[in-house]
């Protein structure tokens, strides 16, 4: 196979704060430097100076990297590690500081919500717009419009401004243009994850249809390990900007979790955020904690226990309305269920809003559900689609663990079964009745 994209030494770097180095002096710097074709010497980049680094981060710090023709790489690592950037400059949203990227064929990028999309323009015209940014021309983007639309679903309101779309509408519009428009190049980020369950299934396997059966390179990046390991056979695991394992998919899955050991060992019982607490404008989070029936904070709990998942956060804004989801997976992210507040069974986009203040959600976990092993808990909170700021999503990978044990009180699933049960995602207690039916004449 043919190499489609080459990268080198690529180094992206941000200003913190405001525009500038603070000084005029500094400025005229870095101004001449630019000049004459030297090193900026107030750069992380340039030469060593006193104020080198400061108000400075790499988002990209030396990535080289080589992708074969048909080859579908996943790209993996915590939130801000440096993902999305690398895709933004693959997808020349934003410039490079510095290193080459080399690569063949046309781009297509998925990287957010309504990416590409002018919101005055219908969903037909938006289709021929990015038809257009692709280099295509009207004959050919005719050709694939029914297949667009029959894909994403959008029939009804293709004609419709797509300001007027929800976020999933969005999602399956973008998605659609950009895998049959003909990409040589497929560029996917986080964004599937707005999709539901069906539309990612499709995605995914239209994404494997774009590579096995028309030879075209996919780059996929996503915190959902299951989707990336049944895509994706190689990987590369981004950390702070640098890529630290690049190899078969399984492996690099296992090099994430370990780096990300830490992180679930270190939150237990109870976690609070300080000031710096992950928040979105609108609502902020403060606190999570599992309690046992007693309210006491626990972090180990018996398969035959029930507990509790306590979650508190701040809305900060009148008018915000905010629902809550929990993922709950095990070690190595496999999602085991999802939990949500009891705000997703109001009428779907119409919900009241909630007044500036602390709310705490408290979810029952019933005995008798989970397996023993470290269970772990991703939280997110978003606004409903159809309303206004319905793609502000506050996510917390790995917020908390906890650990179920089993102490054989001989009330769970096993009984009084003393040998190994195996491990399974969940242990339910099903009730069985035996009765005798006659000798068998």
């Amino acid at each position: 196979m043919s190499t489609v994209i080459k990268i080198e030494h690529l180094y992206k770097e941000y200003r913190l704060g405001v525009v500038g180095y603070g000084t005029l002096a500094r400025d005229t710097q870095s101004w001449w430097a630019k000049v004459r074709g030297k090193p900026d010497p107030n750069s992380l980049l340039g030469v060593a100076n006193p104020y080198r680094g400061k108000g400075r981060i790499l988002a990209l710090n030396n990535i080289n990297l080589e992708v074969k023709d048909g080859e579908i790489l996943g790209i993996i690592g915590a939130n801000g590690a440096g993902k999305s950037t690398l895709l933004k400059i693959l997808s020349k949203v934003t410039a490079p500081t510095s290193g080459t990227i080399k690569y063949k064929g046309r781009v297509a990028s998925l990287l957010e919500v309504g990416t590409g999309f002018h919101p005055e323009l219908t969903g037909r015209e938006n289709i021929y717009l990015n038809g257009a940014i692709n280099g295509m021309d009207k004959r050919e983007v005719s050709r694939k419009l029914d297949e667009i639309v029959n894909f994403a679903g959008v029939g009804l309101f293709l004609d419709t401004p797509v300001k007027r779309y929800s976020s999933g509408m969005f999602v399956r519009l973008g998605f659609a243009v950009a895998a049959h428009l003909d990409p040589d190049i497929l560029v996917v980020d986080e964004v599937l994850a707005v999709g539901d369950a069906s539309f990612r299934k499709k995605a995914i396997s239209k994404m494997q249809d774009v590579s096995e059966g028309e030879g075209r390179t996919v780059l996929f990046v996503s915190h959902n390990m299951e989707s990336i390991k049944k895509l994706c056979t190689r990987s590369i695991l981004i950390e702070k900007g640098k890529a630290i394992f690049d190899g078969p998919t399984n492996e690099v899955i296992e090099s994430y979790l370990r780096v990300g050991s830490n992180t679930i060992d270190k939150y237990k019982g109870e976690r609070k955020w300080d000031m710096n607490a992950p928040n979105n404008g609108y609502v902020k989070y403060v606190a999570i904690r599992t309690k046992n029936e007693k309210g006491e904070i626990k972090s180990v709990f018996d398969v035959s226990d029930d507990f509790f998942l306590e979650i508190d956060y701040l809305v900060l804004q009148t008018g915000y309305r905010c629902a809550l989801f929990v993922r709950v997976g095990n070690r190595i992210t496999e999602t085991l269920f999802l939990m949500a507040d009891e705000y997703i069974y109001g009428p779907w986009g119409k919900q009241s809003t909630k007044s500036v203040g602390m709310y705490r959600a408290a979810f029952f976990i019933p005995k008798n559900l989970l397996n023993p092993g470290r269970t772990t808990i991703t939280t997110a909170i978003y606004s409903p689609p159809n309303i206004s700021n319905s793609q502000t999503n506050l996510l917390v990978e790995h917020a908390l663990s906890f650990e179920i044990v089993d102490e054989l009180r001989g009330l769970g699933a096993r009984g009084n079964y003393p040998y190994d049960w195996g491990s399974y995602a969940v242990r339910p207690f099903v009730k069985c009745k035996t009765t005798f039916q006659g000798n068998g004449k």
